[in-house]
């Protein structure tokens, strides 16, 4: 692999057991971001500069054949970064299952990585409807998200979608609209919701978010809303 001399990576969790379903798993945490999260919790890794290669990568990878099932591409958007295809399919080809998680923002890349048979497992970050996109996101990508996710329905590779959920961003009435869009969509199966940590530090300042939602009452008979703290 021609590796690029760059520093796309900003660290590495060489160890969980949380962020693949059944596998062992390390994660690499890209730099930068296309959207700006007013609540997202790793305003270091979305404004910050990466300080490891895709080389650095490797090495690590190599120390941990056999001993880890999975490596998840995690960020910011580790889709944004160039050569990341490249590096995808190397570390596919190690023998590691991959998982990425994305904001959906890059269909084209995702497409390209569907057909190359190169990632395992993915998930999918909705961050709201048209309505709040631009506002939570501080971008104009929802059509981009769309695309990835109608991307994804029609590919056999498992997938989960998953929100963070604020109480002054999302309402119980905003979540519902999410949940009967996805239906319409066609997805079924488990939309994992994830309450915003109150007091953590993130992108903007954010004030106390509420934690009062009925997953029993949100879910459909098509889709199942799962807490996850």
């Amino acid at each position: 692999m021609n590796v690029s001399a760059s520093t796309p990576i900003y660290s590495i969790t060489p160890f969980t057991l949380l962020d693949y379903p059944h596998q062992s798993a390390c994660i690499l945490w890209f730099a930068g971001c296309n959207m700006r999260c007013l609540y997202c919790y790793n305003p270091e890794i979305v404004l910050g500069k990466g300080k490891l290669t895709f080389q650095d990568a490797l090495d690590f990878l190599h120390t941990r054949k056999n001993l880890l099932d999975a490596v998840v591409f995690s960020g910011g958007e580790c889709l944004l970064h160039k050569n990341c295809l490249e590096f995808i399919a190397t570390v596919k080809k190690m023998g590691f299952l991959v998982k990425i998680d994305t904001n959906g923002s890059k269909p084209k890349v995702l497409q390209t990585l569907l057909y190359q048979k190169t990632i395992d497992y993915i998930a999918l970050d909705f961050k709201s409807l048209p309505n709040t996109f631009e506002k939570i996101t501080q971008s104009n990508l929802f059509v981009s998200f769309e695309q990835s996710l109608e991307l994804l329905l029609s590919n056999s590779v498992p997938f989960e979608v998953r929100t963070t959920i604020h109480s002054d961003l999302i309402s119980k009435e905003d979540l519902t609209a999410m949940v009967h869009y996805l239906e319409q969509k066609g997805y079924q199966g488990q939309y994992y919701i994830q309450y915003f940590v109150n007091e953590a530090p993130t992108l903007e300042k954010m004030g106390f978010s509420h934690r009062e939602l009925d997953s029993e009452f949100l879910s459909t008979a098509n889709i199942k809303i799962v807490i996850r703290n």
